[in-house]
């Protein structure tokens, strides 16, 4: 009954909470990262009803990030047999391995920006709001990095191969084919 009576229904509720936690994962990349990298937020995949929340450019190559705003604690789990190892992202108890197997169409709308362009790119999704264990490293689930946003900084900050130039040129090319996500009206 009180879902009928809201003004606010739990999708418009969630849209939000995504939303401040994308916003705050951007400031930090913007502040994280400084002048050494190009930060372009919100982009939208032409042809789709998507978007990239955030495309980093560093010299540690192309960032293609999906900020997730759960709470609870996150963690990998091997849920394999003895003889076959069958590694799951578990947010709060319950299997989101999706989140991570998901990212493939972000990475091939990335790499259709870059046409001929060789770079690399990393495909993470960063939880914003969750808890992790004490020691517990970031971990990749095929080709996907799941971590947290100070250690996401420390990743994009690391030495590459790309000069700043290239940085520039590259950040270049994905703005004009994925553009801002126009603000809803």
């Amino acid at each position: 009954m009180i879902r009928f009576l809201s003004n606010d229904p739990r999708s418009v509720q969630a849209w939000d909470k995504g939303f401040a936690g994308e916003r705050r994962l951007g400031e930090m990349l913007e502040r994280g990262v400084g002048d050494g990298a190009v930060v372009l937020h919100d982009r939208k995949v032409p042809r789709t009803r998507g978007n990239i929340d955030h495309v980093v450019v560093a010299a540690s190559g192309v960032w293609v990030i999906d900020a997730k705003a759960y709470t609870g604690r996150v963690e990998q789990r091997d849920v394999g047999g003895l003889f076959k190892a069958d590694k799951r992202l578990y947010v709060k108890g319950r299997d989101k391995t999706k989140l991570a197997e998901s990212m493939g169409w972000q990475i091939a709308a990335v790499r259709a920006a870059l046409g001929d362009l060789e770079t690399p790119i990393s495909a993470v999704v960063c939880f914003v709001a969750a808890d992790w264990k004490l020691f517990t490293k970031p971990f990749q689930l095929g080709d996907t990095w799941v971590t947290w946003p100070s250690n996401l900084v420390e990743m994009i900050a690391a030495p590459g191969r790309l000069n700043s130039e290239q940085v520039q040129a590259v950040a270049r090319c994905i703005a004009r084919s994925l553009p801002p996500k126009a603000p809803a009206a």
